[in-house]
């Protein structure tokens, strides 16, 4: 492949948002989209993260499809559930916003570890990423699952190996926690806003 894995998703961040700023579904959906391959790399200590993603993923697209025009901006499918007081059901796009947006920043919180420690092992790196981030909502179900998961982590240096394609690896990893999180981080603001932050699993 052309460049690292991170390629695709470093191009498709310059289109997120709109030039007034606004955060576009479409292209955000897009990049998030772009990390599934990331994500395959880690077989099945990820399962769990690939599908859960990318349910989220489709439950976005599904309402965005129905009518592009409307649903441009992401804020505006929330927006409208919030109005019609189903924004905080389990199966809303407004939770599916959240738990992508928190996966996302498992995953920014992973990358972040491997560049940061060159000695922990894969697995090592997958569990402080998922405490730092998605543990705080997870019941015990979930979490342990999520524990029971990252021992199956792949190898790091084949893992690194199979992501770096022919590009510079290290440099994209780096562009992506430092590009990406900004976008996170506006969801979460905006979803706070909204008092939908919390919600757990």
């Amino acid at each position: 492949m052309e460049g690292t894995v991170f390629t695709p998703s470093l191009e498709g961040m310059q289109h997120i948002k709109s030039d007034q700023g606004e955060m576009l579904t479409k292209p955000f959906l897009d990049v998030c989209k772009l990390i599934l391959p990331v994500i395959d790399k880690f077989g099945a200590a990820m399962a769990l993260v690939k599908s859960d993603v990318g349910g989220n993923i489709s439950r976005l697209e599904k309402i965005y499809q129905s009518d592009p025009h409307k649903y441009n901006y992401l804020y505006n499918i929330v927006k409208e559930e919030v109005e019609c007081k189903t924004a905080k059901g389990s199966s809303s796009c407004t939770n599916g916003l959240l738990w992508l947006t928190r996966a996302m920043d498992f995953l920014v919180e992973l990358f972040r570890n491997l560049l940061a420690h060159p000695d922990w092992t894969m697995t090592e790196a997958c569990t402080d990423s998922y405490g730092k981030t998605l543990k705080k909502y997870h019941g015990w179900l979930a979490s342990s699952s999520f524990t029971v998961a990252m021992k199956l982590a792949p190898d790091r240096k084949k893992f690194m190996e199979v992501i770096s394609g022919s590009g510079d690896i290290t440099a994209d990893m780096e562009k992506f926690c430092s590009t990406f999180p900004q976008y996170l981080e506006e969801n979460h603001k905006f979803l706070a806003r909204c008092g939908l932050d919390d919600m757990k699993a």
